[in-house]
């Protein structure tokens, strides 16, 4: 005796990405204009709150629209369950329901606990991506992974969860340190490494004018980026082959932020060091030549962002490798650059494992 049930669907989750120089000021009555919910709660940290929340919430109020806002201690360290079950007793508390919408207002910490909790809560509600790093505008805003980090790895507890609008006001990145701006970049090298090599030739012709937030500059970028991650997103949405070329630079990257539990790199920082040692691991192969890598390892120079491996023991970063989420049964699959603008693939393949010994070989090279 058998009995199925037909759930076949079809579901259409595109979004659109608007990006704008300037929109910060209209931006409550842009989100209420996408009828993306009756009433908003907007999740962001610390920072951004007394920066950028308050204004938002006064815009909501201006425009006659219920809205609240919770936040959340800024840092990686709050991206974690104890912070997501806080944020969701509070919505229940403010008495959110399933035809509301959250909008998440910050850097990639902020995007990951808010959609996170946007995807749960009640079964799953509404959210916007409000980007306010480069970073996040860059890439974490886009794509719809969500999560949060676990004692024994980054983004191991998440959903895909795709917002319904993003919203990047580029204005937003002048009230970032440089530090933090500087930061962002990684992934901004990132896909130019992994798709794009004309993008890798302009940020290299272009490193005063980002630094100097060049208007024409910065919208340029945005775009740019975008398109990049949105286009391997739309080929690949759940991870399945192409998208793990996006994953260049973090399966070391991630390793090294869990080792310093969170606080000792931040996230382009640990991807810097990453995308140096995976490029090594693929020269070791055989796959890149010294001169790209060298390339590679001058320009996240010039930007600031490490290139040298902590003071880590080899075994034990092989070992936090093998717990990252993208392991499978234990085994450590690494998406690795042929050349600037190229990834190596086998048999269509984008992620292939790597002996243990030429990983080390390679981390000894970062040691240098």
């Amino acid at each position: 005796m058998k009995v199925r049930v037909e759930l076949r669907k079809k579901i259409d989750e595109s979004y659109d990405i608007i990006i704008e120089h300037g929109r910060s000021k209209t931006l409550a009555k842009e989100i209420i204009k996408g009828g993306f919910g009756r009433k908003y709660c907007i999740i962001t940290d610390s920072n951004v709150e007394k920066i950028i929340g308050k204004k938002l919430l006064a815009q909501f109020t201006k425009e006659k629209t219920s809205a609240k806002m919770i936040s959340f201690p800024a840092g990686e360290k709050s991206k974690n369950l104890g912070t997501v079950s806080g944020i969701l007793e509070k919505m229940l508390l403010l008495g959110f329901d399933r035809k509301d919408c959250v909008v998440a207002l910050g850097g990639g910490v902020t995007g990951d606990i808010a959609g996170f909790a946007a995807s749960i809560y009640m079964r799953g509600i509404n959210f916007v991506q409000v980007p306010t790093t480069l970073l996040a505008m860059a890439d974490s805003s886009i794509g719809g992974k969500t999560g949060v980090d676990s004692k024994l790895a980054k983004n191991s507890i998440g959903a895909f969860k795709q917002p319904k609008r993003v919203f990047i006001c580029s204005e937003f990145l002048q009230t970032l340190p440089k530090k933090e701006l500087v930061n962002g970049m990684s992934e901004v090298v990132k896909h130019a490494i992994i798709l794009d090599k004309g993008l890798f030739s302009f940020i290299e012709n272009s490193r005063k004018k980002i630094l100097s937030l060049d208007k024409k500059t910065m919208a340029f970028l945005a775009k740019k980026n975008c398109e990049i991650k949105g286009g391997v997103v739309e080929k690949d949405e759940k991870e399945e082959n192409l998208r793990k070329i996006l994953n260049y630079g973090h399966t070391i990257g991630h390793a090294l932020e869990s080792l310093g539990n969170y606080s000792k790199l931040k996230h382009g920082e640990a991807v810097s060091i990453g995308m140096i040692a995976e490029a090594e691991i693929s020269k070791a192969l055989g796959l890149m030549n010294e001169g790209e890598v060298e390339k590679i390892k001058k320009l996240l120079k010039a930007f600031g962002l490490p290139t040298k491996l902590p003071n880590y023991d080899f075994k034990t970063i092989i070992q936090k490798t093998s717990s990252d989420k993208k392991a499978v049964s234990g085994q450590v699959f690494y998406s690795l650059p042929k050349r600037i603008g190229k990834m190596h693939s086998i048999n269509g393949r984008f992620a292939i494992p790597v002996e243990d010994s030429i990983v080390i070989k390679a981390l000894a090279v970062c040691k240098k």
